[in-house]
């Protein structure tokens, strides 16, 4: 049989466990109302308000209803005005039968705080059905001897009414042999027996036709007709007799159609046709006629239709054989139906609530109702739910149940739960019924808004747009709804002196973060602050996250030259001996970059000259240096462009004018090689001693002759006089130098001053730098004399 639920309008009721348990059976009355049968729908019963003794608006602020044993609905609560109302029309014959009185048992409902009222509701006959017999002429044989005064039973009539309104009286047709004879049985009700007032003649009269009459006691009264016909028999002084007067047995409410239930069975000793029996029903009701059927020739009692323990737990059948000469007798048949376990359980759901907040406490979500129409064990029933849930059910009176939370729920741990609660009854085979909740977690704004980083680091490039988007900063919110909807902001600096309005801009919907205007590394390079994240909940969660911003260098600035000057006053003319080697460091290009990285990386290049070829500019470092031997008819003034370029994507460039002098008859007073001096002392010191050469022009003079034995000798012992000088071995360095701002003096250099070979002169060399991992080759170098420029050295 399918599982019959019941939904009642929905109550979204928060009921706490001491509610509960609160409820006391003694104060759940048991109220007595009545109603006639077949009355209107909306039939006025009582005002529960009244009777309750309760205010008529509390009726529906404590959400109460009606509940039916059977779940079916007769009865209507009108909340409003307290009366309670029929829902339909009632019939007392269909309702309850033959039994009396008819009572119909409901429960009336309270909520807040939970309450049960049992009551019941009597259905009061009206005599609306009339007397019927089931059969319309019954026959009669009747021997001829029969003694005055013997009674033969007649089928009773049937009437659905009850009480008075049942039949009440038989009457028959005016005649002078027969009278009618009320009597009970031991179920309460009555039958007629037909009276021999005086002996009966075959030859006389063979047969009699009279009118039977049933009369039920309803005002006016109802009745029902059914013709006797009485047959005058010879005589047949033997009437059948059952071997048993009771019949009883037992038949499972599963048992097939056709099944044999029992055999009677009758005997006659009289011979011939007074001898055959044959077996009938007998004053039976229409319901065990099309339950059952008899063999009347063998007194086999068949299954005619399937039987049904929760409808009719037993039957009792009146069986008759009549023998041929028309004789009969009784027994009786009883039949007890055994229930078997084929009724599954029923849930009624009386409340339920699907939607509960997270941190709620302890909460009632749904009172129901079980039962079971089995009996015996097949009718006891546990409930459960499903283990590693936070629910329990807690039993309440009459089978009622109270599905609770064990505690607070957590909407970001898991927001929705599935139920299932679970019937089973205690038969065998057990059946169960299974009921599916579905219960949402509404959210609380319990979760702070998170940053998906705790600092975010931005770049931008110096010389921005207004208004360029420079990044974005994210935060997530666990909860729902409004709770998770994040609002950006800048929050207040921690340093004053930042101008972070006029700085940043933050987009409040998407966390996108704007540059108001247009930034500049060599201002400022970097810069720090705080955004926060707030949700729209009640009240409002935040977070914070901190953003640094790093601004890029883009090359928008170009060399600057700090040696020599280029801002118009009078030039500085460098001095150089004509008698200088090649490789002679004539003056050092200093310039700086205001940018940072490669585009602060410069490089130097001799973009013009006076005479090509004589001067040249180290790359990476800005010297200037003779590219070859001096001869005399190279001329005193030289003027060169020098092109200072930085690294930078488009590169940007300066230039720097040198004025360059050759002098005659200039050199350095002997110098010993330093050994750790750093790059700024050894400039210094060749400032003096190039003053000091000035000085002492005139005095050169005397020293010529001393001279020319001086590089008479050294064209003699070039070898020897070149391994008095030590130079450095090594790959020279990269052609690019980063002096990050500080110009082309980021590197220190030692100059070494050597004693030409084999002199006595005491003769000096011009300063010759010792550049850092510079590889020279000395192997077949010659000093020759050059008869332009006496006193002058030529590598060759």
């Amino acid at each position: 049989m399918a599982v019959t639920e019941s939904c009642f309008p929905r109550q979204r009721q928060v009921l706490f466990l001491f509610v509960f348990w609160g409820v006391s059976l003694a104060g759940s009355g048991f109220g007595r109302y009545s109603v006639m049968e077949e009355a209107e729908r909306g039939s006025f019963v009582v005002n529960l308000a009244k009777d309750l003794g309760l205010a008529v608006g509390e009726l529906a602020a404590r959400g109460t209803r009606v509940v039916s044993d059977d779940n079916e609905q007769y009865l209507l609560l009108d909340s409003q005005t307290g009366n309670l109302l029929t829902n339909e029309k009632l019939d007392r014959e269909q309702l309850c039968g033959s039994t009396e009185p008819c009572i119909l048992y409901f429960q009336i409902l309270m909520d807040d705080p939970f309450q049960i009222y049992r009551a019941e509701l009597r259905v009061r006959d009206t005599n609306d059905h009339s007397p019927v017999f089931q059969e319309k002429e019954t026959a009669l044989k009747i021997p001829e001897n029969t003694a005055e005064g013997t009674a033969f039973r007649l089928e009773r009539a049937q009437d659905p009414d009850g009480g008075l309104n049942s039949i009440q009286n038989y009457t028959i047709s005016p005649n002078s042999f027969f009278h009618i004879k009320i009597s009970g049985s031991d179920e309460g009700m009555i039958y007629p027996e037909l009276v021999l007032d005086k002996a009966l003649d075959r030859e006389e009269q063979g047969e009699l036709s009279l009118t039977l009459t049933a009369l039920d006691g309803g005002s006016p009264p109802r009745s029902g007709t059914s013709t006797v016909h009485i047959v005058v028999l010879d005589v047949n002084d033997n009437a059948p007799q059952f071997t048993q007067a009771l019949y009883e047995t037992q038949v499972p409410e599963n048992s097939p159609v056709g099944s044999l239930i029992v055999k009677v069975s009758a005997e006659d000793v009289d011979s011939g046709v007074n001898g055959e029996v044959a077996y009938s029903f007998f004053d039976v009701s229409e319901n065990i006629r099309t339950t059952f059927q008899i063999n009347p020739f063998s007194g086999e009692i068949f299954l005619r239709e399937l039987l049904d323990y929760e409808l009719v737990h037993s039957y009792k059948l009146n069986i008759q054989a009549i023998d041929g000469g028309g004789l009969s007798a009784r027994c009786r048949v009883l039949v007890e139906v055994l229930d078997i376990n084929d009724n599954p359980p029923e849930l009624i759901m009386s409340s339920f609530s699907n939607y509960i907040a997270e941190n709620s406490p302890e909460t009632a979500l749904a009172v129901f109702k079980i039962k079971d129409r089995d009996s015996g064990e097949n009718g006891k029933m546990v409930c459960y739910i499903q283990e590693n849930l936070p629910f329990l059910l807690k039993p309440s009176v009459e089978n009622f149940y109270i599905l609770m939370t064990e505690g607070a729920l957590d909407r970001e741990s898991r927001a929705e739960y599935n139920i299932i609660i679970t019937v089973t009854d205690l038969g065998t085979p057990r059946l169960k019924t299974e009921h599916n909740l579905t219960v949402w977690v509404s959210d609380v704004n319990d979760n702070a808004p998170a940053f998906t980083q705790t600092a975010y680091t931005l770049f931008v490039r110096e010389n921005n747009s207004p208004a360029l988007h420079i990044g974005s900063v994210s935060a997530t919110d666990r909860d729902s709804g409004t709770n998770a909807q994040v609002t950006y902001s800048l929050l207040p600096p921690q340093d004053t002196h930042l101008p972070l309005a006029s700085l940043v801009s933050i987009n409040a919907d998407n966390g996108h973060l704007f540059a108001l205007r247009s930034l500049d590394y060599e201002a400022l390079q970097a810069f720090e602050f705080r955004v926060g994240a707030t949700d729209r909940g009640s009240p409002a969660l935040s977070s914070e996250a901190l953003v640094r911003v790093l601004v890029l260098d883009a090359n928008d600035n170009s060399p600057f030259v700090l040696y020599p000057l280029q801002n118009g006053s009078a030039p500085c003319t460098e001095l150089v001996p004509r008698a200088a080697e090649p490789g002679y460091l004539v003056t050092k290009v200093v310039a700086v970059d205001g940018d940072s990285g490669q585009n602060a990386w410069l490089s130097f290049q001799l973009l013009k000259a006076t005479e090509p070829g004589l001067f040249g500019v180290w790359a990476h470092n800005g010297e200037v240096r003779t590219a070859r031997l001096l001869s005399e008819r190279d001329a005193a003034k030289h003027r060169l462009l020098v092109l200072v370029k930085d690294n930078g994507e488009p590169p940007r460039s300066a230039t720097a004018t040198l004025h360059v002098l050759l002098v005659d008859g200039f050199s350095q007073p002997y110098l010993q090689l330093p050994e750790a001096a750093p790059a700024q002392a050894q400039a210094d010191s060749l400032t003096v001693y190039l003053v000091v050469a000035l000085a002492s022009v005139s005095s050169l003079f005397l020293f010529s002759v001393l001279l020319f034995v001086a590089v008479r000798l050294c064209r003699r012992s070039r070898a020897a006089s070149v391994g008095g000088c030590s130079v450095p071995e090594g790959p020279f360095p990269g052609h690019l130098v980063d002096v990050s701002g500080t110009g082309t003096l980021s590197q220190s250099y030692q100059y070494e001053v050597c004693l030409t070979g084999d002199s006595g002169t005491g003769e000096f060399k011009f300063l010759k730098p010792i550049f850092p991992n510079l590889l020279v080759q000395d192997t077949g170098r010659e000093i020759k004399e050059n008869p332009n420029f006496r006193n002058s050295f030529v590598f060759s």
